[in-house]
């Protein structure tokens, strides 16, 4: 199984490489850039299959080595630390056989908005918001806000933002679901913990070339926009609604003072709604793993818990807990993606029975 993947592999490599120096290829930037893409992601594994073929041919040639008696002592320790060598490899080679999602390149789109618990789970929705722009200050991702309103306490009816660049998806796939705070609200005056929660959808960003959205397929209405934002509110008709007719699927924004520019990121969430739609239709078997890691998204469920009262956050799918919820809350959230990220190859590994 190693030689035919890996040689497949190899071959891609050299071709992606040669291609790279082609006029036709640098002019499309485009293109040259998705291929430059492919490069980067195919060269570790490119690498570790070349540095295992070496380690190879060194066993072979330390074995041979061994035949002879004076440097048989020699050969013996040598072959000591190439097996060694050999079994650090195999695990690695290993994880590039695991199946690739092909969305994990993609930046991302984040919904979030409040479960159950009032008041207190809209507040949460916006600790959620904040953790999220942290992380991705954290990592060099770009983030810009879509759509949000906000409550009158401050808390988040609905915020929709773009988390951009390379590989968002990959780090931020696992934080769909249901997350539930326990915390004894500002609201409360006897001291009780209460439990809310908000739901986290994460939908990988697509290019308007991936989805096609006709014009009789939709209907966009505009209106005052609404809430908290200063004098400009409720002037003129900015906000933008529109309807999928064929899905039902409705988007709104009113973020922007120009309509256009509302439009425009309506469409936006709208494609990448449609594109998580078509996929999961598409591939059955994809849409059965994602609830098994994140969830459908039911409020009976929970991915994450968030405990004021222990300073403990619990993430239920990989089983782990930490007892840093400020740092999570201000976007320290690697050693919780990294556990579900390690989760997920070791159950592919399982399936590819390695």
């Amino acid at each position: 199984m190693f030689e035919t993947h890996f040689e497949a592999l190899s071959a891609r490599y050299e071709e992606l490489l040669l291609s790279s120096h082609q006029n036709e290829v640098i002019l499309n930037q485009p293109l040259y850039q998705k291929t430059l893409r492919e490069l980067s992601r195919l060269e570790p594994a490119v690498r570790d299959w070349n540095t295992y073929q070496k380690v190879l041919d060194d066993i072979a040639g330390a074995q041979e080595l061994r035949l002879d008696p004076d440097f048989k002592e020699e050969a013996e320790r040598e072959l000591g630390l190439l097996s060694e060598k050999k079994n650090t490899l195999e695990q690695s080679l290993r994880q590039y056989l695991i199946p690739r999602d092909e969305d994990d390149d993609r930046s991302v789109i984040i919904e979030i908005r409040p479960g159950a618990g009032g008041e207190e789970a809209a507040l949460f929705a916006g600790l959620l918001t904040r953790m999220y722009v942290r992380y991705a200050e954290r990592h060099g991702f770009k983030t810009e806000d879509i759509s949000t309103t906000r409550t009158e306490l401050g808390g988040v009816k609905e915020a929709v933002f773009s988390m951009v660049g390379l590989g968002a998806f990959a780090r931020m796939k696992f934080e769909s679901g249901v997350h539930r705070i326990q915390r004894v609200p500002v609201t409360e005056t006897a001291g009780r913990i209460h439990t809310s929660t908000a739901t986290v959808a994460v939908l990988p960003e697509v290019e308007d070339v991936e989805v096609s959205i006709q014009p009789e397929e939709i209907r966009i209405d505009t209106y005052r926009a609404s809430g908290h934002g200063g004098q400009y509110i409720n002037r003129t008709d900015s906000a933008v609604r529109i309807t999928h007719l064929p899905t039902g699927l409705v988007v709104t924004c009113q973020d922007e003072k120009s309509q256009t520019k509302n439009k425009e990121k309506a469409m936006k969430v709208l494609k990448s709604r449609l594109y998580e739609r078509y996929r999961s239709e598409k591939d059955a078997a994809y849409a059965e793993k994602r609830r098994s890691q994140v969830g459908s998204g039911e409020r009976n469920e929970r991915i994450r818990t968030y405990n004021f009262h222990e300073s403990r956050v619990t993430d239920h799918r990989a089983g782990l807990t930490l007892y840093k919820l400020d740092a999570v809350l201000d976007g320290d959230l690697d050693e919780i993606i990294d556990a579900l990220t390690a989760q997920e190859q070791t159950e592919a590994l399982k399936a590819l029975r390695l």
